[in-house]
């Protein structure tokens, strides 16, 4: 499955300063489809270069940080449980900025 990820607000620079990534991931061995939890464990393992704790605490993102499935927000679809499909578009943009 193909995916399409977009990190704003500061967060790109814990993929090494690159915004988006187009990526392609499978679901878990024993399971038929890919849901966000499976998604954000995958970008901690594949795309986070550095500090980690900067983008997620315990299995999800950090507060602060707002999560767009296909523009989105993932509080409507469902949170960790969202299914992801083919050529969907995830983005997240932290909403902590220094001023």
């Amino acid at each position: 499955m193909q995916l399409t990820l977009e990190f704003g607000g500061g967060l790109e620079l814990l993929c090494e300063s690159v915004k988006i990534h187009k990526v392609n991931v499978d679901p878990p061995n024993g399971t038929e489809k890919f849901i966000m939890k499976d998604l954000l464990t995958w970008v901690r393992t594949n795309l986070i270069k550095e500090r980690p704790e900067m983008f997620m605490k315990g299995d999800s993102v950090r507060p602060g940080v707002l999560v767009l499935v296909n523009d989105c927000d993932w509080e409507l679809s469902g949170q960790l449980d969202t299914t992801l499909e083919d050529k969907d578009v995830v983005v997240f943009i932290s909403t902590l900025h220094g001023g």
